[in-house]
């Protein structure tokens, strides 16, 4: 079986293939739906990309979830890095914990970096602990025509909404001044172990990264599929 990564980073399906075989990329441009978590716009595009390309297929969205920003930015990372920018970015955050002044001698920014994959092959799933998208339409900025009307698991079957299975990863850290010229994102300002993101090799950050996580948790599964 031809399973779809729907991305155009080749590092992304190297890193696909260290968890799995006949992994292919699929360059093709889903709707990025407005949502307060990675599992709504990771179950929307991998359901948008299978229909697209009528083989099974994976999404993934990540984010960079700061503890002091209340999570924050979250989903919205991509585009908080485009606008604010990375360094920007962690100055806000270690002044976030500065200004709370409870007690914290250096003002460590927790941070997590997190990581869901959606897969959609048009079957539904067994019960199992990861969870399941079933077309819920959870906190989507849809328009009327997209949202349907199903309210249960039944109607949104009629409705033909094809189920999605969701696997996250997520990488403890904190917030730093810039380190490293590796990585992409906000990897200079995420510090795991000592080391950011940016000062890591590929090898070495696949190795703890919250994508690579989320691989390894959907590998597993996969191989019973």
């Amino acid at each position: 079986m031809t399973l779809r990564y729907v991305t155009t980073n080749p590092g992304k399906v190297r890193e696909a293939e260290e968890y799995l075989d006949a992994v292919t990329a699929l360059d093709y441009d889903y709707t990025e739906v407005q949502a307060p978590d990675l599992e709504t716009v990771a179950a929307h595009g991998a359901r948008e990309a299978f229909a697209h390309a009528d083989e099974p297929a994976i999404v993934d969205d990540a984010g960079l979830f700061v503890e002091p920003l209340d999570g924050f930015p979250g989903p919205y990372s991509s585009y908080v890095e485009d606008t604010l920018g990375v360094g920007l970015t962690g100055q806000v955050a270690r002044a976030a914990v500065a200004d709370r002044d409870d007690g914290e001698d250096d003002a460590v920014a927790r941070a997590a970096f997190r990581c869901v994959i959606g897969y959609c092959d048009g079957e539904d799933f067994a019960a199992t602990p990861d969870p399941v998208d079933r077309g819920e339409r959870r906190g989507q900025d849809l328009s009327a025509a997209d949202r349907g009307t199903a309210t249960t698991d039944d109607q949104v079957a009629d409705e033909g909404v094809a189920p999605v299975k969701l696997f996250g990863g997520a990488v403890p850290g904190r917030i730093v001044d810039p380190r490293g010229e590796g990585g992409f994102g906000f990897d200079p300002i995420f510090e795991h172990d000592g080391t950011t993101f940016a000062e890591m090799d590929a090898t070495e950050k696949n190795a703890v990264s919250h994508r690579g996580r989320a691989l390894a948790a959907f590998a597993d599964w996969f191989a019973e599929r």
